[in-house]
């Protein structure tokens, strides 16, 4: 499989009188790892829904294969979501069935293929997400990080061309959630699919994507290359980075323009951006991503339209050298001492 371009041009999204953004516009570059931030209630998991066409926007269009899944009909639209694979938060495992049985669901609902080689597939995708051998529990029986591995799992059994993580990282503590961060760059290489990650863990947003966006005051407020973000001198995104109380972002709401500059020259102004962390690279053993070489490509031709301080870390991402490679990887495991199996 290999990732596809999603556009999105002007999307706005209500429920009834409560407006959650407008006019957002992003394109997702094909095969490439994009990251969502935002404060709490800004809408990231309805982006997602409507994203793959479970919430109809008001206005505006998603187009997929010369496709608007806003304007398409009911069966076009039902094709197009065979596209998309999508981890939710809690995994949405069925209670009542083993690992196996979850993790066949999709191939059962919508292919014609036979049990023989349902259960190639799902032995498969178990074996890529660490889960072989444990076909036959129930999602009572395992943890939190396995039932958010047995549903990445799930996601993969269509081969599809675009994974979408609603907060994959919730829940897990900073080791297990630094395992499925390594576990996400390794699937894009393998399969070079388009990924967009719903998150709120900063060390993830820091360390896989190639690009970022962050949805705030209902709208977004920029998408691009990682650079941008993470160098950028706009004080929500310092005050996000640094999970810092001063600043534009409250409690329950974005807090007055006004209110913010004061507690911010009361604090002497935001304390700038932490260090930028280098960017994950597929472990060893694992093939080069594909979207590395397109990401260079795309990002030179608009290097001009960045911040001097993007460009400066965008050069020095460029000039740094691969990690080798070798012969093993580790993987998302209960215990840090198991090693994954990657696709063969």
């Amino acid at each position: 499989m290999k990732g596809v371009e999603v556009k999105v041009d002007n999307l706005s999204k209500s429920f009834g009188p409560a407006n959650i953004w407008s006019d957002v516009s992003l394109t997702l570059p094909p095969g490439e790892v994009s990251v969502l931030l935002g404060p709490s209630g800004t809408g990231k998991s309805v982006f997602l829904k409507t994203l793959i066409g479970l919430l109809k926007p008001e206005k505006g269009s998603i187009v997929i294969h010369d496709t608007d899944l806003v304007r398409c009909n009911e069966s076009r639209l039902y094709e197009i979501r065979k596209l998309f694979g999508v981890l939710f938060q809690d995994g949405a495992l069925f209670g009542s069935m083993n690992l196996y049985d979850n993790i066949a669901f999709p191939l059962r609902e919508h292919t014609k293929q036979s049990e023989p080689a349902i259960r190639d597939i799902v032995m498969e995708k178990m074996e890529l997400v660490g889960l072989a051998g444990d076909e036959g529990k129930l999602p009572g029986e395992i943890s939190g990080g396995m039932r958010k591995r047995a549903g990445l799992a799930r996601a993969l059994v269509l081969d599809p061309e675009i994974i979408l993580f609603d907060e994959p990282d919730s829940g897990l503590d900073p080791v297990r959630t630094a395992y499925l961060n390594q576990l996400i760059i390794d699937l894009n290489a393998q399969t070079d699919s388009t990924f967009l990650i719903v998150t709120h863990d900063i060390n993830t947003a820091q360390t896989i994507p190639d690009n970022i966006g962050l949805l705030y005051r209902k709208h977004l407020a920029m998408f691009g290359p990682r650079e941008q973000l993470l160098t950028s001198e706009e004080p929500v995104v310092a005050q996000f980075l640094n999970g810092r109380r001063q600043g534009p972002i409250g409690m329950s709401e974005e807090k007055d323009s006004a209110q913010a500059e004061r507690e911010m020259a009361e604090a002497g102004g935001l304390a700038g951006l932490p260090p930028l962390k280098p960017q994950l690279q597929a472990s060893p053993g694992m093939p080069e991503r594909q979207a590395v070489g397109r990401r260079q490509e795309r990002v030179r031709e608009m290097m001009h339209t960045l911040s001097p301080a993007a460009q400066e870390a965008i050069r020095a991402n460029m000039e740094e050298s691969p990690v080798p490679a070798g012969a093993g990887r580790h993987g998302l495991q209960d215990e840090p001492t198991t090693q994954f199996s990657r696709v063969r």
